[in-house]
């Protein structure tokens, strides 16, 4: 890997096939120069998240490979589950990991995008989108997958700015009917973080979830509207049933991980959900997190953090935090920096 380094995270709707999700995925292993550090599927949201990494060039080619072979693998007419998506490959975002690198994101989000041509819809977001209005992940996939066609084609849509896709063919054609839509886009490092609630019908942990993402609550009165703030700033979040694990979840994306940390949206979801007579039941990360999170978390529940090293910060928030509630949490592998000094992961 040469001096500039990003990350590519792609988010694939498949979490159930096994056979489906390697075969995307070692598309993108294939492709030299690029090392994937991370693939975590999951069966209720019917939802795999990869990460790789490498130099711009290479990281490019590997997330083209995995959206070719995911329009060949997925079938969007068949596909369910609980998070929202707008396509086979829901989203695709550069990240930049080293510093002032956030150029040659966008720069990979205008290359990918030549290489895909018209074979699927896509549209920029983030540091890439061609506006403000369409800047936005969840003002461009409202309606998701099943609204596209109708969308695409003069149907109802409330904003005509983010109606149509930056590039597709024109036509609803058997590409578009099996793949849906892409966003492809720049942006810094996001952290997807859920916190588990001891309950199986997501009553409190939807209260939660309106309450703590930023967008807050629409309140509609007698024809009239109005939007309440949420009480943490930078986050995306909603409530899900979890029935695979008998419980429920807050959903978020913590999208400025120094100025709403996971230990703060963990104990503002605990203090809510305790509100109504529920309990947390630890939580857990979604892809990878850069060491300064774990750090900042661990200072929060470590008893003398003045004096404890890394590797103890990150105990105390593996423990805090209740990472290892769902699945063993190696931080080896799901620590960015760790993950990219060979601590605990192979490309084999």
């Amino acid at each position: 890997m040469n001096d500039i380094l990003i990350e590519c995270v792609p988010n694939i709707s498949e979490g159930r096939n096994l056979d489906v999700i390697n075969s995307i995925v070692d598309s993108a292993r294939q492709i030299e120069g690029v090392k994937v550090l991370g693939c975590e599927p999951d069966s209720d949201y019917n939802r795999t998240v990869i990460t790789i990494a490498g130099d711009p060039a290479s990281v490019t080619k590997g997330a083209y490979a995995i959206i070719l072979k995911s329009l060949e693998l997925i079938d969007m007419r068949s596909h369910s589950g609980n998070h929202p998506r707008m396509g086979a490959v829901d989203v695709c975002p550069f990240v930049p990991l080293s510093d002032n690198s956030m150029e040659y994101c966008v720069n990979s989000a205008k290359e990918l995008s030549k290489l895909i041509g018209i074979k699927v819809p896509h549209f920029f977001y983030g540091n890439a989108s061609s506006s403000e209005q369409r800047s936005s992940l969840a003002s461009l996939r409202k309606m998701e997958y099943e609204g596209l066609e109708s969308r695409f084609n003069g149907g109802e849509w409330g904003d005509e700015d983010t109606r149509m896709p930056d590039v597709w063919s024109g036509e609803w054609g058997e590409n578009e009917m099996r793949f849906g839509a892409v966003a492809i886009g720049a942006r810094n490092v996001l952290v997807a973080y859920n916190v588990n609630v001891n309950e199986t019908d997501a009553k409190a942990s939807k209260i939660a979830g309106s309450m703590i993402r930023t967008s807050g609550r629409l309140i509609k009165r007698d024809g009239k509207k109005m939007r309440i703030k949420g009480l943490l700033n930078y986050v995306q979040g909603m409530g899900v049933p979890l029935p695979s694990s008998s419980i429920s979840q807050v959903s978020m994306n913590l999208q400025n991980v120094s100025e709403t940390s996971m230990h703060k949206a963990f104990e503002a979801v605990k203090s809510i959900v305790n509100d109504h007579g529920v309990e947390t039941c630890g939580s857990e990360l979604v892809g990878l997190v850069p060491l300064s999170a774990m750090l900042d978390s661990g200072k929060w529940f470590s008893s003398d953090p003045e004096n404890a090293s890394d590797e103890e910060l990150v105990e105390s928030a593996i423990e805090g935090l209740g990472l290892d509630h769902l699945r063993k949490f190696n931080p080896n592998v799901s620590i960015i920096e760790w993950a990219i000094e060979n601590r605990g992961v192979t490309d084999e």
